[in-house]
């Protein structure tokens, strides 16, 4: 019995430390590239997030400002590339004429001087409407963004032609396919070249339309996006990539990230297998929500080998501290 105890003792002991060899870090190469950061809608207002649900008005509970920039605009897309951002998150709302328009609101009334649903309105109309008309810091005492956003509601197209060669990631809002069919058929119109920057992400309904149309676009669905870590945390320690995780950027929370198998260095080596990229984002709270790397702190945390995406609202913040993973 000693015996059978001292084998299965042993046979234990290699099967760890062969788990471990598999997913160690430490003894993975380091990636190849560079860390990149990505400014999700540019540079933007922040907000108190407690209690934060899908129907908040988060422009009613915004931070004091402590910069001028207005969200998924041309000047915060261009404020957010200065400050050293690699890539720029922005969302896609249709019009009523064909066009694309960047704006994150399902509907105009919390940040606008507008009412409805975006995706009812002209281009002319959203064109004509106060970007920065809700924001307040105090309750709706003041406003210090009101009259300030009239006409800078940009269409796609603009974007994309102001910032040539930049890299970008398309949030699509709706699950509609119709909307995948209308973006395909915009971006169609774009250089291979031009589409190659681009990845989008979203329902998974409009973004299966738009890979079938564009198999050039990288696409990922949030959907896939938790079906891939619910699969990786299962058969992770084999080393399998599952099929959801491949050809996609793969969104880990910061204080979730170092539970996965073989992160930073031998997870990122793996994926990177299938075009893959990891991005780093804020804690997740429990909420169904996920919070940016906003703060010197949460930038602290991520090692200094970390070779992926690093999600952030406040690009001014942690572009300068970007040369610790460089």
């Amino acid at each position: 019995m000693r015996r059978f105890l001292r084998m299965m003792l042993i046979v234990v002991a290699a099967a760890a430390a062969a788990l471990f060899i598999l997913n160690s870090s430490r003894l993975a190469a380091r990636p190849e590239g560079e860390a990149f950061l990505i400014a999700h809608r540019g540079l933007g207002q922040t907000f108190h997030r407690e209690g934060i649900t899908g129907e908040t008005c988060t422009a009613e509970r915004i931070f004091p400002p402590e910069h001028p920039y207005i969200e998924n605009t041309l000047p915060s897309i261009q404020a957010a590339f200065d400050y050293g951002a690699d890539m720029v998150e922005f969302d896609v709302q249709p019009t009523t004429d064909g066009e694309f328009v960047i704006f994150h609101d399902w509907t105009l009334d919390c940040r606008t001087d507008g009412t409805g649903q975006t995706r009812d309105h002209s281009l002319a109309e959203l064109r004509a409407l106060d970007l920065g008309h809700g924001y307040t810091a105090d309750g709706g005492e003041t406003h210090p963004f009101r009259g300030k956003g009239v006409g800078m509601m940009p269409t796609l197209a603009e974007v994309l032609d102001a910032f040539p060669g930049r890299r970008f990631l398309i949030n699509v809002k709706s699950n509609d396919p119709e909307e995948g069919r209308l973006l395909a058929e915009h971006l169609s119109r774009r250089s291979p070249e031009d589409r190659a920057r681009l990845a989008a992400y979203g329902g998974s309904l409009p973004l299966g339309e738009l890979k079938a149309a564009l198999p050039d676009i990288e696409v990922f669905s949030s959907g896939s996006i938790v079906d891939c870590l619910l699969t990786y945390g299962g058969v992770g320690w084999s080393g399998h990539v599952p099929e959801a995780c491949r050809g996609g950027l793969v969104m880990l929370p910061l204080n979730v990230a170092p539970w996965f198998w073989g992160f930073p260095n031998r997870m990122a080596g793996r994926f990177a297998g299938y075009g893959s990229e990891l991005v780093i984002l804020g804690d997740y709270d429990g909420s169904g929500f996920s919070s940016g790397v906003d703060t010197e702190a949460e930038f602290a945390r991520i090692p200094n080998d970390f070779r992926g995406g690093i999600w952030t609202n406040r690009v001014d913040r942690i572009g300068p501290l970007m040369s610790r993973l460089h």
